[in-house]
């Protein structure tokens, strides 16, 4: 057997479910060909590759994979930041006009090669964190004209590479100005015009929503998402993060790939996930930067069964993350992860979450999406913060990141 591509002398973290603690081999190898693992084990003499690379014993996981984030955005709401440490609440900064509305100014302000540009610097640095696929959402246009743009960036800057760009079309993230008091009627636009638009272009890869006060009622995103399955895109919903709406539970009903936040879902809501195979996506950077004092559930989902995934949900007012190695530390330090539960909810967790099958487990016949560290244990990612662990990334067989010695 011949290999483009061989990685020996490897510890890998498979994260393969159901055996030992992350799926864990040691003095391994692993062969790339095309794009696709095809070999995994012990090294044999018939395997052979174009190209051979001893790790020196480091760990090789699953690329990491980042479902949520809001990478594509004009402007910064650094001035809010400060606001918030002088004790203004995300309620009322949003009541005020900041908030998500001060970021759709500043896109809708912002020429399309600038969000491009400044977007791709975001994605290098969750690259340089080990991530190789990452979700990104529209939800700073809030119409038809300004959603379109934000989905034709993010699937541009799928194209361009290096990583996998899963999209989201998140016009139902707020209300618009323009339809102040009237929200059923953007509801009805976003039904209408932006759904079947974004399909027609094969811009949107599912529909989110943001189900809270502050912005969407359970049954305006019910319409939402009736529209979503009659378009054939599958949906996720920002639930329960401020309070509890009910979210988990619509999220549920309508068999959404993942419910993210849930700092207030209730247990019957996660039940219900659980049954529907919904994940949950839980956002640690939010829950810290907000000071929030409920955090999810954990014991309540590990009960249900429900499987849990960690993201940065990169943004610029409520989640400044730009490393899922940060998000990782702060699973299990705040929300009290164990470090295998916050390794599997960045790889395979992750991939269920964007309904990704062919990545997040390190398995022959699976995408070779890899990431290499500077260190053998598994738990170490979540352990350093800020600490460069990362030393390269594969994405589909090819090398897209190599670290410096310095790095």
């Amino acid at each position: 057997m011949r290999a483009d591509v061989l990685l020996t002398n490897a510890t890998v973290a498979t994260m393969e479910p159901g055996g030992s603690p992350y799926g864990l081999m040691t003095g391994t190898t692993i062969g790339i060909t095309g794009d696709k693992i095809t070999y995994l084990g012990p090294p044999v003499s018939g395997i052979t590759g174009d190209a051979v690379r001893d790790v020196g014993d480091h760990l090789i996981t699953p690329a990491l994979i980042d479902c949520h984030t809001h990478a594509i955005f004009g402007g910064d709401r650094i001035a809010e930041f400060e606001a918030r440490l002088g004790g203004s609440s995300y309620e009322e900064l949003a009541a005020t006009g900041g908030g998500i509305l001060s970021t759709v100014q500043a896109t809708r302000n912002t020429p399309d090669d600038e969000l491009v540009r400044h977007a791709a610097g975001r994605l290098g640095w969750l690259l340089r964190s080990g991530v190789g696929t990452v979700e990104v959402k529209s939800g700073y246009g809030l119409d038809p004209h300004h959603e379109l743009r934000m989905l034709r960036v993010a699937r541009l800057l799928g194209r361009q590479g290096p990583q996998r760009v899963v999209t989201s079309l998140l016009a139902a993230h707020t209300i618009p100005p323009e339809h102040d008091g009237l929200a059923d009627q953007y509801v009805t636009s976003i039904c209408e015009q932006i759904i079947p638009a974004a399909v027609a272009e094969g811009l949107a890869d599912c529909v989110d929503g943001f189900c809270e006060t502050v912005a969407f009622s359970a049954d305006q995103i019910a319409r939402v998402f009736d529209a979503a399955a009659e378009a054939g895109l599958s949906v996720r919903l920002h639930a329960d993060q401020l309070t509890d709406s009910g979210g988990a539970a619509l999220a549920a009903r309508y068999g959404a790939l993942s419910a993210d936040h849930l700092e207030h879902a209730s247990v019957s809501g996660l039940e219900k996930m659980a049954t529907a195979g919904t994940v949950a996506v839980l956002i640690p950077g939010a829950s810290v930067f907000l000071n929030e004092p409920t955090i999810p559930n954990i014991p309540a989902m590990r009960l249900a069964g429900v499987s849990i995934a960690v993201s940065t949900d990169l943004n610029p007012g409520t989640s400044p993350v730009g490393s899922l190695q940060v998000a990782m530390w702060l699973a299990t330090s705040r929300f009290r992860l164990t470090p295998e539960e916050s390794l599997a909810g960045t790889t395979r967790h992750a991939a269920k979450a964007l309904g990704l099958s062919d990545t997040g487990i390190v398995r022959v016949g699976m995408r070779a999406d890899l990431a290499l560290w500077r260190t053998s244990e598994p738990a170490a990612l979540s352990y350093w913060t800020g600490a460069p662990l990362c030393k390269a990334v594969w994405v589909a067989g090819t090398l897209v990141f190599e670290a410096g010695s310095d790095d």
